[in-house]
């Protein structure tokens, strides 16, 4: 499910109850992160309180409605952060593409009263201000993990061009590769690389996506994912 890293979404593991339903996945979702996932600075812009009436797919569409807790309060990237959360959580499942709201059994056309048009259904391309430049999808945050490291993803960097750091519990780089996403420069492609991950030590460790400012070739953090890493 997705949470927020700052102002973007951000995926975290979670297990439900079987079988493992979008429903299942919303309800955790809307219980907020839990104490190990806000240490690492995961947050919600989902209202507490908010409960999921119902949610039904058809056609790859699936149609969530929420109680009217959901558009309460917050500014408009608020609102987007809060939509995006649940399109992106639910479309994690292979038979949802998009999603179209409603709030206590009444369709949504215009979210929160502040010009967020949803008189569609929405997909993740139309949240792409709310997603990271690099979109880490596996490993997730709390992952163990070994060499060789596989990670997975999409991304919209400057060329499709970006790198992947990871650090050991010493602080010391254990890989630092660049990788080529399918498109960029404006389009959103998809990333799945695997290279070697040599850590010093056993122990929590960090995944940094980043990539070189074209503009004086400083490095730009875009995200970090917190693993545990094994020699």
């Amino acid at each position: 499910m997705y949470f927020l890293h700052g102002e973007f979404v951000s995926p975290v593991p979670r297990t439900v109850t079987a079988p493992g339903t979008a429903a299942g996945a919303v309800r955790a979702l809307l219980a907020g992160p839990n104490g190990a996932e806000r240490a690492h600075d995961r947050s919600t812009a989902i209202p507490s309180g908010t409960i999921l009436r119902s949610l039904v797919i058809h056609d790859r569409i699936a149609t969530v409605d929420l109680s009217g807790r959901y558009d309460d309060g917050g500014g408009s990237l608020s609102l987007r952060e809060r939509l995006a959360q649940i399109v992106f959580t639910v479309t994690r499942f292979p038979s949802v593409d998009k999603v179209r709201f409603a709030l206590d059994g009444t369709p949504v056309k215009d979210f929160g009263g502040v010009g967020t048009v949803l008189d569609r259904p929405v997909g993740r391309a139309d949240f792409e201000g709310v997603t990271p430049a690099v979109l880490v999808e596996s490993p997730l945050p709390g992952d163990t993990v070994r060499s060789p490291l596989r990670v997975r993803g999409s991304a919209d960097t400057f060329e499709a061009v970006f790198r992947l750091k990871v650090t050991d519990v010493t602080g010391r780089t254990a890989a630092d590769v660049q990788v080529q996403a399918t498109s960029g420069t404006g389009t959103r492609g998809t990333f799945d690389v695997t290279f070697p991950c040599k850590p010093r030590s056993s122990g929590p460790g960090l995944l940094t996506a980043y990539f070189d400012s074209p503009a004086d070739g400083r490095p730009v953090t875009v995200d970090t994912v917190p693993l545990t890493v094994r020699r």
